[in-house]
């Protein structure tokens, strides 16, 4: 019997991941499972894999030790990227109960009627021309945010990436049904839905639709108070698109685009879609029409190919470019890509000293965006989980604000005053009264 047994996850990896583990998790619920932490004795360990990097893939053979150690007896059950791309690597760690490749992540409660250990694990891979379903996906759990999956695989190809060989071709479901779970994250009590996937801007490939429609059709679901765009290709992001989310009292204005190198050079051995021209234009019009816009950037460090005068130009582009963080990957080896047949290779160390110097400038960059809207007083949307008697939430332009807690702000558009960054980066606020919202803070319940 399954009922009343206890289950555990852990995920590695992307927003998407994160979606889909909720959805897991949830039909988990209705079989009877009560949700643990990670952390805590389970009778089930349910592990969802990243694996955009070496780093990524050590993390998930970590993970994986961890649950073991935490308890010997559990059933631990590994899926995701990894999963599909290296299963052998995992069933190869003693303790591995099973494996699941893309296909049948969703359909894991088919293989755990029972929860006995064995002598061996069992391994269920699926060959890349089998992954072909879309399975909705969405995460809310103490999150006021939802995660809200739109679209799955990608097309591409890149030289450097193997997300397509992890989780296939570009694919979705129609902008009704879309529309339709956004409805049920409102019915739950969701205020604001993150739209994820793995090249969202791709959308409508596969159902003869297309982005800008789907988001039009979302902007009318009522009980949803924001939507954000997660990582979206610059070439996918048309004028159109900004032109509407500036437009739009729903859409806010953040966006995060992967630009990965700030040379036309290196762009092109990537095989990837744009040239830095481009990718200065989407930014340009971003600022223009929302000028205090927050903008997150994608850039890989010392891929192959990338010699020191590549990669001081592209320091230089993208130092100059007006935007609020860097997301920084030292280039990391994949089995299977294209890549590896470019014969110039940057050595581990020099990967990291590039690296360090476009984080150390993602935090100058960071740092002067907070600085620039200091005073304002904005929206800010407070998750409900208690962090030693503080509270977290985001404005509209993605600035991590910190209050002291008071649950009667939980998932609760509250305007509050942005006063000054404190020592983790985020920016202390004075919540104020909504109909005087410049005048008269309002003091915290504990205090």
């Amino acid at each position: 019997m399954l009922q009343g047994k206890r289950v555990a996850f852990y995920t590695l990896g992307c927003k998407l991941n994160f979606s889909e583990t909720s959805t897991i998790g949830r039909s988990f619920k209705e079989l009877g499972f009560e949700t643990v932490k990670h952390t805590e004795i389970a009778d089930i360990y349910v592990i969802n894999t990243c694996s955009v990097t070496d780093h990524a893939d050590k993390k998930c053979r970590q993970a994986i030790k961890k649950a073991i150690k935490t308890n010997p007896n559990a059933f631990v059950a590994v899926v995701g990227c990894y999963a599909q791309l290296k299963p052998e690597e995992i069933i190869a760690i003693p303790g591995v109960d099973l494996v699941l490749g893309a296909n049948d992540k969703f359909n894991i409660q088919k293989y755990i009627d029972h929860l006995e250990k064995k002598g061996t694990g069992e391994l269920h891979p699926c060959e890349l021309a089998s992954i072909k379903d879309f399975h909705f996906s969405y995460s809310m759990g103490d999150r006021t945010r939802c995660f809200l999956k739109v679209q799955d695989g990608c097309d591409y190809f890149c030289t450097y990436c193997t997300i397509p060989y992890a989780r296939g071709r570009s694919r979705n479901t129609t902008i009704k049904e879309t529309v339709t779970q956004a409805e049920k994250v409102a019915k739950e009590g969701g205020k604001e839905i993150i739209l994820t996937g793995v090249n969202i801007g791709d959308f409508g490939k596969s159902t003869n639709e297309n982005f800008l429609d789907l988001i039009k059709e979302l902007d009318k679901v009522k009980g949803i108070s924001r939507y954000r765009i997660s990582s979206i290709e610059p070439n996918l992001l048309s004028n159109e698109i900004i032109e509407y989310v500036a437009q739009s009292e729903k859409f806010v204005n953040h966006f995060h685009l992967p630009l990965q190198s700030g040379s036309n050079k290196v762009l092109k051995l990537m095989k990837r879609r744009y040239d830095i021209e481009l990718f200065a234009q989407r930014i340009e019009k971003i600022k223009s029409l929302l000028p205090d816009a927050f903008i997150g950037v994608d850039v890989i460090a010392g891929s192959r190919g990338e010699s020191e005068q590549d990669f001081e130009e592209a320091y230089s582009f993208i130092k100059e470019l007006p935007i609020s963080q860097l997301h920084v990957f030292p280039y990391s080896e994949r089995q299977g890509t294209k890549a590896l047949e470019i014969k110039e290779v940057v050595p581990i160390p020099e990967r990291k000293r590039r690296a360090k110097r476009l984080q150390i400038l993602s935090q100058k960059k960071l740092r002067a965006f907070y600085q620039e809207n200091l005073g304002k007083t904005e929206e800010v949307l407070f998750e409900s989980y208690n962090d030693n008697g503080k509270m977290y939430g985001f404005t509209r332009n993605y600035i991590k604000v910190e209050i002291p807690f008071n649950e009667n702000l939980s998932n609760e558009l509250t305007f509050t005053n942005l006063q000054e960054i404190n020592e983790n980066s985020h920016v202390k606020g004075v919540v104020v009264d909504k109909t005087h919202f410049n005048l008269k803070p309002i003091l915290n319940q504990n205090q």
